[in-house]
């Protein structure tokens, strides 16, 4: 019966196949919210599932210098990081599938494995637009990744662990946004730069390189780099929401809290335009980091004059 559950766990709900289409749906959400903003209808709700369909039907064709373990293998490698952070995380607002002291470090790890695979898919590929995408995406993940982790260390140093079910449980009732405002907005913003989002889009600008790193991608490839965006949106939002929001305790906390962060991401989008690269460095280490670093510092000391 165990072996049983952990199956249906890992494949069919809350990760695996449940975890899919929910994060095809946010996306969904997502796209409809940005184009409400801009006065324009939006895609229907079943356009994700019908693009990852389309593009899992289609040839995926391998440039001819390429490294084809490389080529076909990023992909999946992405999309299993993602999956795999699912299982430590309180999906739909429930326990997480799997859990253990330090969870919390291994999952911003491999939330951040499909952004690298991104960069090394780019980098592989001979093509001008691939390479400058791959450029920019490895540069826009060391500016971001340091803040972001620091913006989730805060609820962790007040709730004494590195377990996620652990902080979300002390979390519980208490929104740390009020406390830890300046966490919060670098752990949101974070997101949005993790997914290359607007306006952190610079590794995949459509209008300067086309695709960006992905360019040469297209098939099933192509298919398991958006799944795995998608699914690295819901695994954000739920970080988030149950370390800053007071924490998930059920299927409609998580819905509340995790459209309503999903609408002011989307609010974002409109409203900011897209930074250059050195810009968005700038803006990650001139003030991200130098802000949570000095609300980490206030925290500690705070706590050390109570005790």
């Amino acid at each position: 019966m165990n072996t049983f559950t952990s199956l249906f766990t890992l494949l069919i709900f809350p990760a695996g196949l449940t975890l899919v289409l929910v994060g095809m749906f946010y996306e969904w959400i997502d796209r409809k919210l940005v184009a409400r903003f801009q006065n324009r209808v939006g895609p229907r709700w079943f356009q994700p599932f019908a693009d990852a369909l389309k593009l899992f039907a289609k040839e995926q064709i391998k440039p001819a210098i390429v490294n084809p373990y490389l080529f076909f293998g990023l992909p999946i490698a992405a999309l299993s990081g993602a999956l795999t952070a699912a299982l430590y995380v309180p999906l739909m607002g429930l326990n997480p599938a799997y859990s253990f002291p330090g969870d919390l470090i291994v999952t911003i790890y491999l939330l951040s494995l499909p952004t690298m695979c991104v960069g090394l898919a780019g980098w592989n590929t001979s093509g001008r637009f691939s390479l400058i995408g791959a450029t920019r995406t490895l540069t826009q993940l060391f500016a971001y990744e340091a803040p972001f982790l620091l913006a989730m260390l805060g609820p962790a140093l007040v709730a004494g662990s590195w377990q996620i079910s652990t902080i979300n449980e002390f979390a519980q009732g208490k929104w740390l946004i009020l406390t830890q405002p300046v966490g919060f907005i670098v752990a949101l913003i974070g997101l949005m730069g993790k997914l290359e989002l607007p306006p952190f889009d610079a590794p995949e600008a459509e209008t300067e390189i086309v695709a960006g790193a992905l360019t040469e991608y297209s098939g099933r490839g192509l298919a398991m780099f958006k799944i795995g965006r998608s699914v690295e949106l819901i695994i954000g939002l739920s970080l988030v929401s149950s370390f800053y929001l007071g924490g998930l305790n059920g299927i409609p906390s998580f819905l509340f809290k995790s459209l309503a962060l999903l609408l002011v991401m989307s609010m974002f989008q409109v409203l900011l335009t897209r930074l250059r690269i050195d810009q968005t460095v700038g803006l990650w280490w001139r003030f991200g980091a130098i802000l949570v670093l000095a609300q980490l510092l206030v925290m500690i000391l705070w706590k050390g004059f109570a005790l």
